[in-house]
């Protein structure tokens, strides 16, 4: 497990555990979540994710372990100590948004003031302040439920920060947003995160979202983390099988070891040749074993011509050839096995077709060998 070395970080989980009956939906994790970063936690539906986030938030109840901010308990099993959410100065925004039909924007953003010991004065200069650092000054009187989706998601986040929290709690808050105002709402988003300094934990299933908006993640699956890191860790050094798959995409070809020497590998491909590249941290098969041989699909290279004295070449068929705007979407097929990869655009130009033969090479650096 991965945790910063910070000597106070923002927000520490300690064995936090979460059941409903016999199922374990979060299951003894750790976390560190430092200041002023944006931790995503990302993993399919039923990971855990959203369960973790609302027990830091106060809206579900641990079964057991720990919860600080900074010094401050805001949870422990063992002294007992559960502090309910309006008392642990988090911004929460939510998937709905959570937006009410009978308030305008002002009244939407400023509702969480209410509750606070402020001067209708105080009350009035924070709202105008939210409302402005989301880009919706003017909007004021509108109904908020009139707005579009992506200014009803700014409405929520302005209503988030309007009490100024420590941490800001995201749950899937651009999944019902179509592709292009996501894609602002993201850029927005990590702007106003910088210039605010603020602690962001956002909980995604979707791997675009936390790569570009995330310092640190952590990827979990049925309720445990499978690896933190930051983004380039997880895409380039995947430590277990689901991270690897789960992150980006690899290309996967099964073959037989037939050499290995410390930590290179020789694997033989059936009907394809011999393909050299770097044992993976987990591998421990040995000569004979079959094994499996991964490589990023922006990796592979195409070669105008074939040769055997080339190193790490292979020949494959395409069986299928997808146009998708900057590059093709390929199915390849070598002897009884395929492999779904993409293939640049500017290939179009050699006239490629399907059922034509190409040759790829895969560049050893770029190859890892695993068990499974």
């Amino acid at each position: 497990m991965e945790l910063t070395s910070s000597p106070e970080p923002l927000l520490s989980l300690r064995g936090l555990t979460k059941r409903y009956g016999s199922f374990a939906a979060v299951d003894q994790i750790d976390l560190d979540i430092r200041k002023g970063e944006v931790f995503a936690l990302l993993g399919p539906s039923g990971c855990g994710k959203s369960t973790t986030l609302r027990m830091i938030a106060g809206l579900e109840e641990p079964d057991s372990g720990a919860i600080h901010l900074g010094p401050t308990p805001l949870y422990s099993s063992a002294s007992g100590v559960l502090l309910p959410p309006q008392k642990r100065n988090m911004g929460m925004v939510f998937q709905s948004y959570a937006i009410w039909p009978h308030l305008n924007v002002y009244e939407t953003v400023s509702y969480p003031l209410n509750i606070r010991p402020l001067s209708h004065d105080e009350r009035k200069t924070r709202t105008l302040a939210a409302i402005k650092q989301v880009g919706l000054a003017g909007y004021e009187e509108r109904p908020a439920t009139n707005l579009s989706g992506g200014q009803q998601q700014r409405v929520a986040l302005a209503r988030a920060l309007v009490y100024e929290p420590d941490v800001l709690l995201l749950d899937e808050p651009f999944s019902n947003l179509d592709l292009r105002v996501r894609e602002q709402m993201r850029i927005e988003l990590k702007l106003l995160q910088k210039r605010l300094h603020i602690g962001v934990i956002l909980v995604t299933h979707d791997q675009v979202e936390a790569l570009s908006l995330s310092d640190r993640i952590a990827v979990m699956n049925g309720g445990r983390i499978e690896q933190i890191g930051s983004p380039m860790q997880l895409y380039d050094q995947p430590r277990t099988a689901f991270v690897r798959d789960f992150i980006g995409s690899f290309a996967k070809i099964k073959g037989r070891i037939t050499q290995r020497h410390l930590n290179r590998i020789e694997l033989s491909i059936p009907g394809a040749g011999h393909i050299w590249g770097a044992a993976h941290e987990s591998c421990q098969a040995n000569i004979g074993d079959e094994a499996l041989l991964t490589i990023r699909p922006e990796q592979i290279q195409m070669l105008a011509t074939y040769s055997t004295a080339s190193p790490n070449t292979i020949q494959m068929r395409i069986d299928a050839l997808l146009f998708t705007g900057d590059r093709f979407e390929a199915v390849l097929t070598c002897g009884e096995q395929s492999l779904a990869t993409w293939l640049p655009r500017s290939l179009s130009g050699t006239g490629l077709r399907e059922a034509d033969v190409i040759t790829l090479s895969l560049p050893e650096q770029a190859v890892t060998i695993w068990t499974h």
